[in-house]
């Protein structure tokens, strides 16, 4: 049988609530008692008046709080000891975590007003950080768990560098949380007037802008104050990429020195250097006329590394050209030599370009041979990387399509082939000039 009398502390059992809300609910006359015996009751009527819509929503069972009483997270203001105000309210956090916010201000309205814009992004679903995260730190931890794990190996050594020689000494100490577009904007005229280059202080912007962007992803911050800092535009310097006869040059400068095919396979297929140097035996096939780009070798923070090429794109299969099979032959025959004199003291890579050991060669011997040639033979010096601006140069002198010439030299865009390798040619814009000049010309003969 039903009970019809429950006492406070039943009641406030059965309603889901302390007894304290409960007497100032008896207070308020939401909910009726009689007195019994000198002891105070609650009705079941009483328990079953209590309409459903002063209920929490998501909770069963449990009611709002009375008239006057501040509701679970509604948040508190107070006046410091110190004389500042602070407001405190419960919120969120990204792991589920309920976690007590604080905020603080000079004036009681101003703390109320970031009292009340925290409790409206986080009743939007925008958590509050489980940790009061420096920027120093936050970037360490960008740089260990999202740089390492999905960028190349090269390009986390230079994120790491620029994370540790400028940016963690300057805003390392800064809160993640406020760190404001003028001090980005200060950080970065400082290093312009320090005397770092335009195209320095960019990857200093890019880098911390890319961890900024992490942090939004994580749901810290909820803008990149980065993306807010302006620099002047940067200019990329001339390039002007060698001529036929200055290739022809230097290939018959070059044709007794050991690295001979390296330099006839820059200059054919347009090759990065890391790409030629990275050449497996396993990915020329000699037989089916093709040579496969795969791996490429470089050196990253002092260690030299083998790894797969810059991009999808550079994934590409070239022809093999006659002049390409001569070139494969010689280092054949070279290795061959190498082999027989050092017996089972070569060491076997599998790499087409190798020491006489048969270890890989350093992408910085070849940058000296080739500017030793060059300079022994009276050849104008360029970089090793500005063989592909020739190669590329090349193709568009000899009516190749740019799409075709894209293919041949890897690049993800078209854009790149467009705007990087194809440089300033008199000749070209003579020719141009002159087919305008003839279509203009007026041939009649003049009046006497």
């Amino acid at each position: 049988m039903e009970k019809l009398l429950y006492r406070p502390k039943e009641a406030a059992q059965m309603l889901g609530i302390g007894r304290a809300t409960l007497y100032d609910l008896m207070r308020s006359g939401r909910v009726r008692s009689v007195k019994d015996g000198g002891m105070r009751f609650i009705t079941l009527d009483a328990l079953r008046a209590i309409r459903p819509s002063a209920r929490r929503p998501g909770r069963q069972g449990r009611l709002m709080a009375p008239p006057g009483r501040k509701l679970n997270g509604e948040g508190s203001i107070s006046l410091r000891a110190d004389g500042r105000w602070m407001g405190r309210f419960y919120a969120w956090t990204a792991s589920g975590a309920r976690k007590r916010v604080t905020v603080y201000g000079t004036t009681r309205q101003q703390v109320t007003n970031r009292l009340r814009e925290a409790q409206e992004r986080n009743s939007q679903g925008i958590p509050v950080p489980d940790r009061s995260w420096k920027l120093g730190d936050w970037l360490d931890y960008w740089l260990e768990h999202v740089v390492a794990a999905n960028r190349r190996p090269a390009t986390y050594a230079l994120y790491e560098m620029t994370t540790r020689i400028y940016l963690k000494p300057a805003l390392g100490t800064a809160p993640l949380a406020r760190l404001s577009a003028s001090r980005v904007q200060t950080f970065l005229n400082g290093q312009l007037a320090a005397g770092q280059s335009i195209r320095q202080v960019q990857v200093m912007r890019t880098v911390l802008s890319s961890a900024l962007t992490r942090a939004m992803r994580e749901e810290l911050l909820m803008r990149n104050v980065a993306r807010l800092a302006e620099l002047p535009a940067w200019e990329r310097q001339a390039v002007v990429p060698w001529t036929a006869a200055e290739a022809r040059g230097f290939l018959t400068a070059a044709r007794g020195d050991p690295l001979y095919p390296a330099f006839v396979l820059l200059l054919l297929y347009g090759l990065r250097r890391g790409e030629v140097l990275g050449l497996r035996w396993a990915d020329v096939d000699l037989d089916g006329g093709e040579i496969r780009i795969r791996q490429q070798i470089g050196r990253i923070r002092g260690e030299l590394r083998i790894g797969p090429v810059k991009t999808n794109a550079g994934r590409r299969d070239l022809p093999m050209l006659p002049l390409a099979a001569d070139m494969f032959g010689i280092r054949l025959q070279a290795q061959a030599i190498d082999r027989e004199d050092l017996g089972q003291a070569w060491q076997d890579n599998g790499l087409v370009f190798t020491t006489k050991t048969g270890r890989p060669i350093e992408p910085r011997n070849l940058v000296r041979s080739f500017h030793r040639i060059c300079e022994a033979s009276d050849i104008r010096v360029i970089k090793v990387h500005h063989l592909r601006h020739t190669t590329a140069t090349l193709l568009k002198n000899l009516g190749v399509p740019a799409r075709d010439a894209q293919l041949i030299l890897g690049h993800s865009r078209l854009a790149v082939t467009q705007e990087i390798y194809t440089h300033e040619d008199r000749q070209a814009q003579h020719d141009a000039l002159t087919k305008i000049s003839r279509a203009l010309r007026d041939d009649r003969p003049t009046a006497p």
